[in-house]
């Protein structure tokens, strides 16, 4: 019988895949699939970047503590999280309690080129997004690390479905 706490709890910078590494994941393993963001948008009828308008960062950082919250007692889930969910230290008892927590990273040059042109990522709507993607990367890499059980090093060439297939495979082992 499953219980809270044995979910998969993806984290990891923006671009990273969490959420299509997640679905293909999810399927792999014959789990359900949990997005936050999408579940912060479905509850507020709104989407992230008018949530960043509005409310600021800090109001979407409360929204996404109350969603983590409430899924933290979910089971046979792989949860996709924002890139920011580490960022408030209530969060990070919250991952712990949610399940096995995996890194999913990749070189920044890689995970930049991903995001770049994407519009709804309201913290790279900056005058210069490459120094802004950088400074937050460098700033929570050091968090993800530290949360993870796992760790994984994703690469350009690498398809989401690959990648669930792989660490399925390393979460088996675990």
């Amino acid at each position: 019988m499953s219980s809270a706490g044995d979910n998969i709890v993806l984290i990891g910078p923006m671009g990273s895949g969490k959420s299509a590494i997640g679905r293909a994941l999810a399927i792999a393993m014959g789990m359900q699939f949990i997005d936050t963001d999408h579940l912060i948008e479905d509850r507020c009828g709104a989407d992230i970047p008018w949530i960043f308008d509005i409310e600021g960062e800090q109001g979407f950082r409360k929204r996404e503590t109350a969603v983590l919250e409430e899924i933290s007692t979910t089971s046979n889930s792989v949860i996709a999280t924002g890139g920011g969910v580490v960022m408030s230290p209530e969060n990070h008892i919250l991952l712990k309690k949610a399940g096995k927590v995996v890194y999913l990273n990749a070189p920044v040059d890689v995970l930049f080129q991903r995001v770049a042109k994407d519009k709804s990522r309201p913290l790279l709507q900056v005058e210069n997004p490459r120094a802004a993607y950088e400074q937050i990367f460098l700033q929570r890499d050091p968090i993800y690390r530290e949360l993870a059980e796992v760790i994984y090093q994703g690469s350009e060439s690498s398809s989401p479905e690959e990648v669930a297939r792989k660490l399925a495979e390393r979460l088996l082992e675990i």
